[in-house]
Formats: structure tokens, C-alpha cells, sequence
């Protein structure tokens, strides 16, 4: 067992260590090391074909609990789940965005507020923060950030301080539901908490934390937004809204389709579909009412990130097996010494500050058999250590340009429109945002749990 430890933690830092480089593609990073995990740890010095079966989860399709669940089962290997939920959520939102469905939002938004900087500044960051309750961040930053250079164009005013505020308030939207980042969805499909378990609990941590951070950002970039003269904007010039939608039935449709996720998200503790049926119908519905451009949204999906997230599984599989996250667990029990305040610091600011370099994504996953060993040795509850770990993972990895895809999504954006944003700017606004924020959630958690 001593070959296969080491040989999992050797992988696995491999695998951290080609991420943050980014030399090489993640997925091909993440699927090479799966392969080496099951070939080298499980196959060669465990020699185990049940570790191999288990991490690959196969036969979890064919069990009534996959898709209907009543009572909580433990998730080992694969989480075939996430994968499914995420894959139809990307199928939905391409479907959502050939009809024209961010354009006209964000276009009527500016319209509403008579184009005015300042209001559409706070708006955009508000609406990035709403949005990101429901659909991944990386296609509401990727939206957002692309309106803006628009508005930016046609109001002559620097998008710089807007896309940062929106990628921060994306990050921050997102931990508030189990479907706005991948860390919290990693988090519920693995714990087995609902939606509205996470709207009701690092939901209200997430709204008092929005309403500082507009605050925050909004005297952070004061000077940049209100800087300038700005000449009076002739609305006669301006795209009208109804210009962005490409096609009024679609668009319709894809409002529809929209809400019917949000309502079976909300209702799955209720009516006990799981994930995986809520991603596979949604994808389903999204594809038969798009008729004969379904192929072309199946072509859209990102499949890249679906590999990412299955090769991430294997490996983390590999460290769960050989008793290494069972290791780490104990070792944070020791350092907190039983003390439940103490170990939730912990489990919140370490989140944090790993992801605020390493993507936030592998951490999560990384971490929530580690918190499952920890709840079983110390016996506090397994709920208040997730509510520290997802808002760790979502906020911290607002700190850099690459501690979430969000932010690497938003600064490519600006650049390749002529809009450069370095480390030095990056961290200078954001930074100390994330200090915040993660100082309340501290506060929050507390008060709360404690």
C-alpha cells in the first residue's frame, strides 16, 4: 500500500503542477493521469480490479438510485452525475445564446437605465451575480464581458473596471446555488445536498456579501468609471434590444426551457431526481425544440471541460483508495484539536487560498471525501464543514486571473479586444475584495453553525 500512496500523491502533484503551468491542454493533463492512476496505482501495485470498477462507476447508470434518489447514497470514483448535469446545462445555455437570449438582456438593461455609466456599471455587476446563480459562470462572464466591450464602444468609457467587477460578482453569484459553480455541484451531488439546501445556507452568506462587494468595487473604480467626460448619448444610434433576438420562437423557447431548470433544480430535494435526470432532460427538451440546429449544438458543448472533470475524478479516486485523503483529514483534525471553530477557519481560508492559484475545480473534489472523514472523527456536522469548503473554493478563486475560469475567461476577452489587464491591476481591485468577503463568510459561518 505504501508504493501505491506514494505513487497517487506523486500523480496527482504531477497533475497540479501541468495545470498551473498550462503548457498542455488540462484535459489531456487530467486524462493521462487518470490512465496513469489506474494503470500504475490500482492496477500494478494494488492489483485490485474492484478499485478499477469502483473509480470507474459504470455500473451506477444502471441503478435506480442514479436517477431517482429518496435516500442519499455515497458517490465513489467518477461522479457520472456532475458530468451528465454539466453537459446538459452547456447544451441549454448554447441554445440560450443562439436565440439571442444575453444580448437582448443586457442590451434592455442599458436601454432601462438611459445608458448611464454608473447605473449600468452596478446593474451589470448585479445581473452577473443573478446569472451566475443559474448557469456556469465561464458562459455568463463570456456574455457579459463581450456586451460590455459593445457598450464600452458605443458609451466611450473603459471596460476594464466592469469586466473585472462582473468576474468578481460572477465567482460570488455562483456560490450561492448548488448549479452556480462546479465546486458546489462537485459539493451537493457528492453530499447529497438539494438546491435550496444551498440557496437557504451560502445563499444569504453569498446576498450580504454582494451587497459590500458592490459597495467595495463601486469606490474601488470610481474614478475610472465616473472619470471622463460624457457626452450625452444619442438613444436614436443605439442597437434597440429586439435587434439581438434572432429568432422570436426560439427565444421564447429557450425562456421556457430556462425556467423549467430553475424549477426542477429548486424541487429535486422534493421530487427526488437527481442531477443527472434534470441535466439529461433539460439537454433533451433544449435539443428537440431546436430541431435542426440540435447537431449544431451538440458540436458547441464543451467537451474539453467534460474530460477535464472525468480524468480529475480518477485521479482523485487514486488518493481516496489508498487512504491518503483519510491522512490529510486527520492531520487537519490534529492541527484544530478537535476545535470546530478552528477547523471550519481552516477548511475555509486553506479553500481559499489554493484557489486562488490552482483551479478551483480539482480542490473541491480533492476535499470532500477529506471533510467526509473529518465530520466521521470529530463529529461535527458534515453540512457546516461543505457550507466552509464551497464558499472557500468559490471566493478564493476570485483573488487571481487564474484561480477561477471565470476570471481567465473575462481577462481574455478584454484583451483580445485591445484591453490588457495584468496581474498587477488584477490583484490590486480584486484582492482585497476576496479579503472581504472570505472575512464575512468567516463571520457568517460563526455566527451561524457555531
Amino acid at each position: 500500500m505504501a508504493a501505491a500512496q506514494i505513487f497517487a500523491v506523486v500523480i496527482f502533484i504531477g497533475m497540479f503542477v501541468m495545470i498551473v503551468l498550462d503548457k498542455i491542454e488540462r484535459h489531456i493533463v487530467t486524462i493521462g493521469s487518470g490512465i496513469l492512476t489506474l494503470v500504475v496505482v490500482f492496477g500494478i501495485c494494488m492489483r485490485s480490479g474492484s478499485a478499477i470498477m469502483d473509480t470507474l462507476a459504470i455500473r451506477s447508470f444502471i441503478t435506480k438510485d442514479f436517477w431517482y434518489q429518496v435516500t442519499e447514497s455515497e458517490s465513489k470514483g467518477i461522479n457520472w452525475a456532475t458530468i451528465l448535469f454539466i453537459a446538459g446545462m452547456m447544451v441549454m445555455v448554447e441554445g440560450m445564446a443562439k436565440a439571442g437570449f444575453f444580448r437582448w438582456l443586457c442590451m434592455k438593461i442599458a436601454y432601462m437605465v438611459k445608458c448611464k455609466t454608473v447605473p449600468i456599471f452596478i446593474t451589470f455587476m448585479v445581473m452577473s451575480a443573478v446569472l451566475s446563480m443559474f448557469i456556469d459562470s465561464i458562459t455568463v462572464i463570456m456574455f457579459l464581458a463581450a456586451v460590455t466591450i459593445e457598450l464600452a464602444s458605443l458609451l466611450k468609457f473603459n471596460p476594464v473596471p466592469m469586466i473585472l467587477s462582473e468576474v468578481f460578482c460572477a465567482n460570488l453569484g455562483g456560490s450561492a446555488t448548488m448549479c452556480g459553480d462546479p465546486p458546489n455541484i462537485i459539493v451537493g451531488t457528492s453530499l447529497g445536498f438539494s438546491f435550496f439546501d444551498f440557496l437557504s445556507n451560502t445563499g444569504l452568506c453569498a446576498a450580504i456579501s454582494l451587497l459590500v462587494s458592490v459597495l467595495f468595487l463601486y469606490f474601488a473604480f470610481r474614478k475610472e468609471i465616473t472619470g471622463g467626460k460624457h457626452e450625452p448619448v444619442d438613444m436614436s444610434k443605439f442597437p434597440k434590444p429586439s435587434e439581438a433576438i434572432t429568432n422570436k420562437k426560439d427565444f421564447i423557447i429557450s425562456c421556457i426551457i430556462f425556467a423549467m431548470a430553475v424549477i426542477l433544480l429548486v424541487t429535486h430535494a422534493t421530487t427526488h431526481l437527481t442531477v443527472a435526470s434534470i441535466g439529461i432532460f433539460i439537454a433533451a427538451v433544449t435539443l428537440i425544440a431546436f430541431g435542426k440546429h440540435a447537431l449544431e449544438l451538440i458540436k458547441k458543448v464543451d467537451y474539453k471541460t467534460l474530460l477535464f472533470f472525468i480524468g480529475l475524478f480518477i485521479v482523485v479516486s487514486g488518493l481516496e483508495e489508498t487512504g491518503i485523503l483519510k491522512l490529510i483529514a486527520n492531520f487537519i483534525g490534529d492541527i484544530s484539536g478537535g476545535n470546530v471553530m478552528l477547523m471550519i477557519a481552516i477548511i475555509l481560508w486553506v479553500s481559499a487560498i489554493a484557489s486562488a492559484f490552482v483551479d478551483n475545480i480539482p480542490f473541491a473534489a480533492t476535499m470532500v471525501p477529506v471533510i467526509q472523514s473529518l465530520a466521521e472523527t470529530s463529529g461535527v456536522p458534515i453540512s457546516t464543514l461543505a457550507w466552509s469548503l464551497a464558499m472557500g473554493t468559490d471566493i478564493g478563486g476570485s483573488a487571481t486571473p487564474i484561480g477561477a475560469s471565470a476570471n481567465v475567461v473575462g481577462t481574455s476577452v478584454a484583451q483580445k479586444n485591445g484591453y490588457p489587464i495584468g496581474w498587477g491591476k488584477y490583484c490590486k481591485k480584486l484582492a482585497p475584495a476576496t479579503v472581504i468577503v472570505l472575512t464575512i463568510s468567516t463571520v457568517y459561518l460563526f455566527v451561524r453553525y457555531l
